[in-house]
């Protein structure tokens, strides 16, 4: 599972939570299954975010400057 789909798996379950159509559940990078309670969500919070971080770490390319020197 790529580092963008464990993202998408992990901002699903939590929108499922908060929608109250599902329990929170992911693959974590160790291709474990979490599940979260309401009493930890703040957990899966804090994995999605960090998810975002190493997404747009991977996503940024370094900037070219194109001109007269």
């Amino acid at each position: 599972m790529t580092l963008q789909e464990r993202l998408t798996d992990a901002e699903n379950a939590l929108h499922d939570w908060q929608t109250g159509r599902g329990v929170l559940e992911v693959v974590d990078q160790n291709g474990e299954r979490i599940r979260y309670s309401a009493a930890n969500v703040i957990r899966l919070q804090n994995y999605i975010a960090d998810l975002r971080r190493q997404v747009n770490e991977t996503s940024i390319a370094p900037m070219q400057f194109w001109g007269r020197p």
